[in-house]
């Protein structure tokens, strides 16, 4: 998997700003046609423990 970077530090897949989840899937947020980043959303996001 590519290097992601990710600067949501509440989440478990968060390591040292780097992601390290086994996939990344991104999804609209509400847009039928996204066309900025505001417009999806990270649905692998798991907040810490």
């Amino acid at each position: 998997m590519p290097n992601i970077k990710c600067t949501v530090t509440e989440c478990t897949y968060n390591s040292n700003v780097m992601c390290d989840a086994p996939m990344i899937q991104v999804n609209r947020s509400g847009a039928e046609n996204s066309k900025t980043s505001e417009e999806t959303q990270c649905d692998t996001f798991k907040p810490k423990a």
